[in-house]
């Protein structure tokens, strides 16, 4: 069985963005960025909601051939299209390379690819981290906290029926103050 994880940037109020979609205050570092590198290299599959696959794919497939492409910048290009991909949405027409879309029910597909062989996924977008969280479907979550509050926008969590209880399986700090924590769910 596959494990999922659900790991974003997130202000100290809790929000992956801020208003109006406003993701400019989680720049990383070269250290934090070389670990979101290092995570996406080891994912084994990569489940992406509409509006988070759109922004990646806009940007990290020629990435690596803009000017003044940094080292760090072309090494993730090149694992981010490498990584397998499952997109999950009813209005996104086509996908390329290695992606799968996927415009049926996204709990009942991601319980099919859970219970698959083969390497960790990651769950990225508000919508369908959501979906998952509340299915229950989430084994682990990575939050990168950066000291900002941006006062609303889009939250981390979603509403929950029951509780999940986590233990902390991993802290790290990363400069400018951002705190790495790690949290797998007790089952």
């Amino acid at each position: 069985m596959r494990k999922l994880a659900f790991a974003m940037n997130v202000s100290l109020d809790g929000y992956i963005a801020a208003p109006g979609d406003d993701i400019g205050w989680s720049e990383p570092s070269d250290e934090l960025f070389q670990w979101w590198s290092d995570r996406v290299g080891a994912t084994g599959l990569a489940l992406y909601g509409r509006k988070l696959w759109e922004a990646m794919s806009s940007h990290w497939p020629t990435a690596d051939k803009q000017p003044g492409a940094t080292p760090a910048v072309i090494e993730y290009a090149g694992r981010w299209r490498d990584m397998p991909k499952v997109v999950f949405s009813s209005t996104t027409g086509t996908v390329d390379r290695n992606t799968r879309l996927v415009t049926g029910d996204a709990v009942t597909e991601i319980t099919r690819l859970k219970a698959d062989d083969g390497g960790p996924m990651d769950i990225a977008g508000a919508t369908l981290a959501a979906a998952a969280m509340r299915a229950g479907l989430i084994d682990e979550y990575a939050m990168v906290t950066h000291p900002v509050l941006v006062g609303g926008g889009t939250p981390f969590f979603t509403a929950l029926d029951h509780r999940v209880n986590l233990s902390l399986v991993e802290t790290r700090t990363f400069p400018g103050g951002l705190v790495l924590t790690r949290y797998v769910t007790k089952r």
